[in-house]
């Protein structure tokens, strides 16, 4: 499956989007603040966003929310239905652009766009990109047990099965290692 850099960059910021909300009543909020957001924005290098309010940041952890829905879908007739919500939502308009050092690449987003609009539209085509291809199983959540972020496995054959394998995957496998270690000693 061919991932433009647009459509790369996309999907990582919807996977931090929705890592950002806490997991549990005790976590934090990674979108606490408009300042988060600023950051968050600034970090994905999304483009064309004007001032950012506290409205933005209650239509960003809506919608948020919505991705999380796609994630967690069964199969792709339920993501495809989240998907189309949030792009339908979003008055999608692509558009060829060419900003900022890039070449030439599409914004689904219409020009003067809420974030939260410009986030539904071009998250939620690059999410779409995946369906349409048969590649829904590919937005998971970490299998590790005490954790549930999500990532896009882009390994070759799909058997990613740990938001990072040098935390969660690593942890798991040294858990495994020792407690056959104890039991063969004992």
């Amino acid at each position: 499956m061919l991932i433009t850099h647009d459509t790369r960059c996309s999907l990582d910021a919807v996977v931090d989007l929705v890592n950002t909300a806490p997991e549990n009543d005790t976590a934090t909020d990674g979108l606490a603040t408009v300042a988060a957001l600023a950051d968050f924005v600034r970090n994905h290098e999304v483009s064309e966003v004007g001032v950012l309010s506290e409205l933005d940041l209650a239509a960003v952890r809506k919608v948020r929310g919505r991705f999380a829905e796609v994630f967690a879908a069964p199969d792709p007739a339920a993501a495809a239905a989240v998907i189309n919500d949030l792009i339908a939502a979003a008055g999608t308009t692509p558009r060829l652009t060419d900003h900022d050092g890039y070449d030439w690449h599409v914004h689904y987003f219409a020009p003067g766009a809420s974030l939260a609009d410009h986030l539904s539209a071009d998250c939620g085509m690059a999410l779409a990109f995946f369906v349409v291809a048969g590649e829904q199983e590919r937005l998971r959540r970490c299998e590790a047990p005490d954790c549930r972020r999500a990532f896009v496995d882009l390994s070759r054959n799909r058997s990613r099965r740990y938001c990072d394998s040098r935390t969660c995957g690593n942890r798991l496998h040294v858990a495994a290692y020792r407690a056959r270690r104890k039991e063969a000693a004992g």
